[in-house]
């Protein structure tokens, strides 16, 4: 072979090399598109076999577009009723702060139900998880019933004692008992999602709230303000069309549990009540609740604290929370993802697969908050100023995006660990560490830092940093000795 002829061939191969690489690249975007297509869609992979990172990614996927869909379920009332004016938005708040217990039992209850339903497919026991989905919706119609009666009858004695006036209560009256009264959608969306993404149809479960959603948008201005041929409503219409969109959502939810689609499948011999699945489902699901109730009341001790120093104080901390929430949806929906990979893994008997899943998603979420965390550090005053122009509210709003942006490591590793107890069906160990995190430690150490060594609600905001990071270390130490590979459900 001549010169030339060598130049030729290296010509050649580099652009067979430079072809190659293109069509490396191409098949790189087109496999993330499918994948994330088949996120959407919904994928019968097997959980418990495969790359962790893909099945991270098939569950995370649908749980955190599920996940924003509850958040917008969450203003879409609050942005509708502004229009009639102060007092129907505070009907609106002090009916979310009631439900809170009600949310409280579901998040409780959907603890128990998809670390259930996830050890039961794992083992491949379907049978067993399409008992476990019967008995859930058992339980779901007679709590249901409970805060049902109590709307029905007791609306008005609720908004008087939540602190409301006499022109409140009767303006109000209906949408807390509308919204207690159908207080069924509310649990069933919660518990028949937990029964999807146990069994790893997170689709499902994001689709069913994307119905529920849009009709409430649609409908909310249609019954509140009478567009059309519509009655208007005022208050009343907003509890209306919140009702009917989760209905909606819950009979498509339902269409999946009876139909032939999905992966279970309730029939009538499922239907029948068996105690003993009750009774462990309301176990497993009673530290799971006051899990839920410990975290929510350091909160709101919290924000008393922060009240002490003014509304500017309160309203750059309640921007800054809900900045920080919204931000880190994806961070949550990994989290759930993890609980339902421990579940599975746990019950295909592969307690080391479960064990990689765990630190392989902390690793992805480390990265992930901490990327969030350089953005609030860095850019904090332009964030805030989104939502207000008010200059001691901004600094008061990135005080607090900067200094529990410090805790972002933590924080990631934390919630994965509690997700991955929870999954295992050890609700009581993350309950344990949140009543000393929380109660014994973020309480104190922030009044503490904010009264006593006069660091307003700078302390408070450093207070959660701390506890986050204490958080993070008592969970990685309890992990590791490995006891809750034990568990059973």
């Amino acid at each position: 072979m001549n010169r030339q002829d060598k130049n030729v061939s290296h010509e050649e191969v580099n652009e067979v090399a430079h072809n190659a690489a293109i069509i490396i690249n191409n098949q790189t975007k087109l496999s993330f598109r499918e994948l994330f297509q088949r996120a959407l869609k919904g994928d019968h992979k097997d959980l418990t076999t495969g790359s962790i990172g893909i099945a991270a990614f098939l569950l995370a996927v649908p749980m955190v577009l599920e996940m924003l869909m509850e958040s917008i379920f969450a203003i879409t009332d609050i942005f509708f009723v502004s229009g009639l004016g102060a007092q129907a938005v505070a009907v609106v708040g002090l009916t979310e702060a009631v439900l809170t217990l009600l949310y409280a039992l579901a998040i409780g209850l959907s603890m128990a139900v998809t670390a259930t339903i996830a050890r039961r497919y794992g083992e491949k026991n379907i049978e067993q998880a399409d008992v476990v989905a019967g008995q859930t919706l058992w339980i779901g119609m007679a709590v249901a019933l409970i805060v049902g009666f109590i709307g029905l009858h007791f609306a008005e004695d609720i908004l008087r004692l939540m602190g409301g006036s006499e022109s409140l209560i009767q303006e109000g009256k209906s949408y807390t008992t509308i919204m207690l009264t159908g207080s069924i959608t509310i649990l069933y969306l919660f518990l028949i999602n937990a029964i999807f993404r146990g069994a790893g149809d997170a689709s499902i479960a994001m689709r069913s709230l994307w119905l529920a959603n849009g009709i409430n948008i649609v409908l909310d201005p249609l019954l509140i303000y009478g567009v059309g041929p519509f009655p208007e409503m005022g208050l009343t219409g907003a509890a209306v069309a919140t009702t009917i969109g989760r209905g909606v959502g819950v009979i498509y939810q339902l269409s999946y549990l009876f139909g032939v689609a999905g992966r279970i499948k309730i029939t009538l011999r499922h239907l029948m009540i068996q105690a003993e699945v009750c009774i462990k489902l309301i176990k497993v699901s009673f530290w799971g609740i006051v899990q839920f109730l410990i975290a929510t009341a350091s909160w709101i001790a919290l924000v008393r604290i922060v009240s002490t120093y003014g509304s500017d104080a309160v309203a750059g901390y309640t921007i800054a929370i809900r900045v920080i929430m919204f931000v880190i949806l994806p961070a949550w929906g990994l989290s759930n993802a993890v609980a339902t990979l421990v579940g599975q893994n746990l019950g295909a008997g592969k307690p080391e697969r479960a064990e990689q899943s765990v630190w392989r998603i902390a690793k992805y979420n480390i990265y992930f908050l901490l990327t969030v965390a350089v953005i609030f550090i860095t850019i904090p005053t332009q964030i805030v100023g989104l939502f207000t122009d008010d200059q001691n509210v901004i600094k008061y709003g990135v005080d607090c995006l900067r200094y529990i942006s410090y805790g972002n490591g933590f924080f990631a590793l934390g919630m994965i660990l509690v997700q991955a107890f929870n999954g295992a069906g050890d609700t009581m160990t993350p309950t344990k560490i949140n009543f000393v995190c929380y109660w014994l430690i973020q309480i104190p150490v922030a009044y503490t830092l904010a009264k006593w060594l006069t660091l307003g609600p700078t302390g408070v905001f450093l207070a959660i940093t701390i506890a986050q990071s204490i958080f993070a270390f008592i969970g990685w130490h309890v992990f590791k000795k490995g006891q809750w590979k034990l568990q059973t459900v």
